[in-house]
């Protein structure tokens, strides 16, 4: 099975500090993700003044205060971009980040990014996809919150304008913070493959690692879950991210899937060749058998033995003549 690409959400966990960021990238880099994932944007052109937080957001941060004000607190400066992207190059762990504006896109083109992530929010965002597409890189596309026809017309947008089915990946998410574990649908995961015969991973935003682990089980080949350094501090995403020991608990129980899930062609394996002639039973005497003496059902019976005839071979034995004396539960030879 081709390894899973594990991205580490930090998103706006960072909380602003460039500090609080470069811990998450050692966290991330301690705990074996692949990448982590920040988010890029100028708050001006992506929510207007007097916007209201969605109730999650409202439950995870400051009170009486606008989407605006809470987003301007959490956005990074093109330094910061620079120095967290610099920093992710030093640990050897992959940068990326989630572009929610066309001024963002040029930036991290600039940067140098190669994978762009597109959130749920913006899937309906034509001037963005449209922006992206073009550049042909690689794209991975979340679709949480979102009918079937509006994936669609991303997709077939995004494919119209540069990319290639093999740079596109689809992510299916449940845009909930916490997820509800009856709103993940998983096999809504397994349908948007069969659908667009595209990439395809899961982005996770319930309590805890089993249902990323059982996404990939399903056949991700990406996962997406939050990071964060502690759950109780103050931001939008905190309360839905693993800390640093649950995210390496995941990854850990994610690399013991993806050997779990092997080969599709039944055979037995290396160790359960060993094991075949000590826990199978062969054919062997029931009770004395005396040379000349006829095999029968009532002097035969199968047991474990450690080797001999196969039972399913117990048909053509009776009727014939022992060619020697048999001592009970000696095996059977012909």
């Amino acid at each position: 099975m081709k390894k899973t690409f594990i991205i580490a959400e930090a998103g706006v966990n960072h909380n602003g500090s460039l500090v609080i960021a470069k811990k998450l990238i050692d966290a991330a880099k301690d705990c074996d993700a692949d990448a982590i994932k920040f988010q890029t944007f100028v708050t001006e052109n992506i929510v207007c003044k007097n916007t209201k937080k969605a109730p999650y957001q409202n439950k995870n941060s400051l009170k009486n205060q606008t989407q605006y004000e809470m987003l301007k607190s959490l956005e990074l400066t093109k330094s910061q971009h620079i120095q967290i992207f610099d920093y992710c190059c030093f640990k050897k762990i992959k940068f990326l980040s989630t572009p929610f504006d066309e001024d963002s896109v040029d930036f991290l083109d600039n940067l140098g990014l190669n994978i762009y992530k597109i959130s749920s929010g913006d899937i309906t965002n034509y001037p963005l996809l449209l922006k992206i597409a073009k550049l042909k890189k690689k794209i991975i596309l979340s679709t949480g919150m979102s009918y079937l026809d509006e994936i669609k017309s991303a997709v077939n947008l995004i494919l119209k304008n540069g990319t290639t089915k093999n740079n596109l990946s689809i992510l299916h998410a449940t845009s909930a913070y916490p997820c509800p574990y009856n709103e993940v649908n998983l096999l809504s995961m397994v349908a948007l493959h069969k659908k667009f015969k595209l990439n395809f991973g899961y982005s996770d935003h319930t309590n805890g690692i089993s249902v990323p682990i059982a996404a990939v089980g399903l056949g991700a080949k990406i996962i997406e879950k939050h990071l964060t350094l502690d759950k109780d501090m103050k931001g939008p995403d905190h309360k839905a991210s693993l800390n640093p020991v649950e995210f390496k608990k995941m990854v850990a129980e994610i690399r013991n899937i993806e050997l779990a899930i092997g080969s599709d062609k039944k055979k037995p394996t290396k160790t359960e060749r060993k094991n075949i002639k000590f826990a199978r039973k062969y054919i062997v005497a029931l009770k004395k058998i005396y040379k000349g003496d006829i095999f029968t059902n009532q002097n035969l019976t199968t047991k474990r033995s450690g080797g001999g005839i196969n039972p399913m071979k117990w048909k053509n034995l009776i009727g014939k003549r022992a060619n020697q004396d048999f001592e009970i539960d000696q095996v059977i030879k012909l």
